[in-house]
């Protein structure tokens, strides 16, 4: 009887190198390393053309590694029932291996109908834990724990060899401008590709890391300074596990050296190990709750802001038109750049849902499509916290002219983006309208930033203050709040409302 074959099924993991599914189906027999591009998926609202850029990229790159392993990659073009059926009728019987996967809406029930032609076929279904996100995880209590003992597991080494199947066909490779992806322009797309990944981890952790928490709100020298590895991570060309190992590693050499300037790396590699144990802690979100990609985390702020919704507000935001230059300059460095920093995207969100008064979930299609390093379970969570609509994290709504005047203090980043104001004066260069004689081709602010927040803070302030809001805010949180802080947010029901409503300008 021939050996039955292995299936590994790549999705968002494009790498040969601490991959579990491919070691462990290595060890089990002759290898089918399989990836399917799905027509349907690359048809959402929130997917487009840049994150097949940069999957392109990384499907090139796993092509040659798995190549050199001894068995190339197959991909298909297909629904992936479909093309697992085929292969099920081509060569029998095999064992699927995979990743889980905290994807969007549209992967969650994929896996669904897979899941149910496996059990209808007898195949049987092998999937590795992703990161430091916990399936089936019962309590948020012991969470932290289990993440780290996966941090701190041996990184998979990448099979020396691989035993191919034989006639396994494949179709070709779409080119990275075929229409199946969009035909939108995109600007610029960040080189995917895991060579690309370890060539960007190893810079920041020598070259580019030293001043990651001092330009962090920057806008353009966080360009340079913030790791860039948030869209590798996305799409699997790097581990997280691999990440954090390496900055652990880096952060050891510099406490060797423990001169001023290795504190100094050293406290900025802290940080940023922080932020990707939130990295985990976000997509473990959307894992224990995936219906936040489309409802509030905390009902009270359904329908809050849908029946109010500007069309014309929505287009100026998406097109950089709002009239608040930092607010512009970022809109317009997205589209061409497909990455902002975290405090210039907070502040896009921001002005959105409390301004602008839009919904998130219109927002939030809009800026997925936009983000190279679009990562659903990060996404959604965020755009949540940043909306106000968790019941559980501080309201903060930005001041667009004062993030403006912080970061961006001499407007060389709005200037750079806004070529309107190219002449305009440092001293009305945050706020044009001022001027005796505003520039004419740049437009108005389109609300007035008082009467804006005013409103916003008043409808969030009722929702808080609703019957039942504080019990439905206890159980968000046991669900899907972080434990770093246990929340304090009951025992002094008097000042419960100033706390929790500590709107940041």
């Amino acid at each position: 009887m021939p050996q039955n074959i292995n299936i590994v099924w790549f999705k968002r993991d494009l790498r040969v190198s601490d991959h579990a599914p491919l070691a462990r189906a290595a060890a089990s027999g002759p290898v089918l390393a399989l990836y399917i591009i799905e027509p349907e998926y690359w048809a959402l609202p929130d997917v487009s053309r840049r994150h097949w850029h940069f999957t392109h990229d990384s499907l090139n790159a796993l092509i040659a590694e798995l190549t050199k392993c001894g068995a190339p990659l197959v991909v298909r073009l297909g629904n992936a029932q479909e093309v697992l059926n085929n292969v099920y009728q081509t060569h029998g019987p095999f064992t699927l291996w995979s990743h889980e996967e905290t994807g969007n809406g549209w992967t969650y029930a994929r896996d669904l109908r897979v899941q149910q032609w496996c059990r209808a076929h007898s195949i049987a279904w092998h999937e590795s834990p992703s990161g430091g996100v916990v399936r089936r995880l019962k309590s948020r209590d012991g969470w932290a724990k289990i993440r780290a003992a996966r941090m701190a597991e041996p990184v998979i080494e990448a099979p020396s060899i691989l035993h191919p199947v034989a006639d396994a066909m494949s179709d070709p490779l779409p080119s990275k401008n075929d229409p199946l992806f969009g035909e939108s322009s995109i600007g610029n797309v960040q080189v995917g590709g895991r060579p690309e990944a370890i060539k960007t981890l190893n810079s920041f952790l020598n070259e580019r890391g030293n001043r990651y928490m001092q330009t962090i709100s920057k806008p353009g020298s966080s360009a340079w300074h913030c790791s860039r590895l948030s869209t590798h991570l996305a799409y699997g060309t790097l581990s997280v596990r691999e990440v954090e190992q390496a900055t652990k590693a880096r952060m050891h050499e510099l406490a060797a050296i423990g001169d001023g300037d290795a504190k100094q790396w050293r406290r900025n590699l802290g940080a940023f190990l922080s932020r990707i144990a939130w990295h985990c802690h976000f997509i473990q979100k959307l894992e224990q709750q995936p219906e936040i990609e489309f409802r509030c985390m905390h009902p009270a702020f359904e329908g809050m802001r849908e029946p109010h919704h500007r069309e014309d507000w929505f287009e100026a935001w998406k097109a950089g038109a709002t009239g608040y230059p930092l607010v512009d300059a970022c809109m317009r460095s997205f589209h061409e750049n497909g990455w902002i920093m975290f405090r210039m995207r907070a502040m896009l969100v921001s002005f959105a849902s409390y301004h602008l008064w839009l919904d998130w979930r219109q927002t939030a299609l809009f800026m997925a499509q936009l983000f190279t390093d679009y990562e659903p379970g990060i996404h959604y969570s965020q755009f949540q916290m940043q909306s106000g609509v968790t019941g559980i994290n501080a309201v903060r709504m930005y001041n667009p002219i004062k993030q403006s005047m912080d970061h961006d203090s001499q407007g060389k980043f709005i200037r750079s983006y806004v070529p309107e104001l190219k002449a305009v004066p440092d001293s009305f260069i945050h706020e044009p309208w001022r001027m005796d004689a505003p520039p004419a081709n740049y437009p108005k602010p389109i609300v007035e930033h008082e009467t804006a927040i005013k409103h916003a803070r008043t409808e969030i302030s009722t929702c808080w203050k609703s019957s039942g809001f504080r019990d439905a805010s206890r159980a968000v949180n046991q669900k899907l709040g972080s434990r770093n802080k246990q929340p304090n947010r009951t025992k002094k029901p008097k000042k419960e409302s100033a706390k929790q409503l500590s709107f940041e300008l």
